[in-house]
């Protein structure tokens, strides 16, 4: 992976060698004392694709993160790259770069110094150094920060320094441990896309760890959600919003209310009408079972004999959220904040599923 300046494009370009690595992580378990960090994950990534894995505290992605690194041993399973079991390969053998959430830039050194790091533990010249150094910190639009030191960057620039370092030494995978959650919120939607696009270009195999959904859909080729160190689904951002296969990642990306239904032969029957369903509910009984909606699943019409109350809005932008309350729960539907107004609180309204099918789940015992 080389880079190369032109005349004709200022920005230097990036010639990958290969197209990425291929990964493949099967049946990794990782035990701390009597907790099951990793229950038997598994996952492949394509080479050259993003995956992000997003999931609540404790879930298992930063473990599985540091598996991969080889910073951790797991107690069972195989790490794969490029066809080969690298799991009783030292982290520093394995040819990857890692960006971390505390950036662990050297307050000694400056930028370019900081970037050139690992090449000089690979004993490469000085002036090879250098001369790569720089092309990465132009890569990251910080060429004229080369001689600064970390403590006269900001965050942002601090990141994208200790990016360009892990990708100075042309790693096969790219390994980023949660590396936006320390900046604030708009230095860290500008950096996010700088990375993607920087990915895209540099065609590297890349596993990003975040909490953030919105980081995840927005940046991610596909997004595996994690739950008590298993993978529970794993999918394109459009599909995972839009198709989720258990009540755990309807309800953990994006926005979802939880409705009770009746299950019918065809499907299930919501506001007078049959919407079929998403999910195996065949074990359940038919009175302990909930539809998940999406705000945009469902319409709202005012009517004066509507079953629906209005008890709250939110104003979001370009849509308000409203809260209506219909059959003992409280369902969430996005208006235009143009017709807001029209929504006042104790409102009656008629809702419409305007879904074909809806996600049913078993009944939470607190409901």
């Amino acid at each position: 992976m080389m880079l190369e300046s032109h005349t004709t494009q200022p920005t230097p370009v990036v010639e990958a060698s290969s197209s990425g690595a291929p990964v493949v992580l099967k049946d990794l378990v990782r035990l701390f004392g009597t907790t099951r960090a990793l229950d038997g994950f598994s996952l492949e990534i394509a080479p050259g694709e993003l995956v992000a894995l997003l999931g609540p505290s404790g879930c298992g992605k930063t473990t599985a993160l540091r598996v991969l690194a080889g910073f951790e041993q797991p107690d069972s399973g195989s790490v794969n790259v490029h066809g080969k079991n690298v799991s009783g390969v030292p982290a520093q053998r394995r040819d990857m770069g890692m960006v971390f959430q505390s950036y662990s830039l050297f307050p000694n050194m400056n930028a370019s110094d900081n970037v050139a790091f690992g090449l000089q533990l690979r004993r490469q010249r000085a002036g090879a150094r250098r001369a790569r150094a720089g092309e990465l910190l132009e890569l990251v639009g910080l060429a004229d920060h080369a001689s600064k030191y970390p403590h006269q960057l900001s965050g942002g620039q601090q990141q994208r320094v200790a990016l360009a370092r892990a990708l100075a030494i042309e790693p096969q995978v790219l390994l980023l441990d949660e590396p936006l959650s320390a900046l604030d919120a708009k230095v860290r939607a500008e950096l996010r896309d700088q990375i993607r696009s920087l990915q895209q270009r540099l065609a590297i195999t890349t596993v990003f760890v975040t909490h953030d959904q919105e980081e995840a859909l927005s940046m991610a080729d596909r997004v595996c959600v994690m739950s008590k160190g298993r993978a529970e689904q794993v999918a394109a951002p459009s599909s995972l919003y839009a198709k989720p296969e258990t009540a755990f990642v309807a309800e953990f990306v994006g926005v979802s209310s939880r409705v009770p239904v009746t299950r019918t032969k065809g499907g299930v029957e919501l506001f007078g009408a049959l919407a079929k369903i998403r999910g195996d509910v065949q074990s359940l009984p038919e009175s302990e079972i909930d539809a998940l909606l999406r705000p945009e699943d469902v319409s709202a019409t005012i009517g004066s004999h509507g079953l629906g109350i209005v008890n709250h809005r939110s104003f979001l932008g370009a849509t308000t959220r409203l809260g209506v309350g219909f059959g003992g729960a409280t369902i969430k539907v996005d208006v235009r904040s143009g017709d807001a107004e029209l929504f006042e609180l104790g409102t009656r309204v008629d809702l419409t599923l305007s879904s074909r099918d809806v996600l049913v789940t078993g009944r939470k015992k607190d409901a």
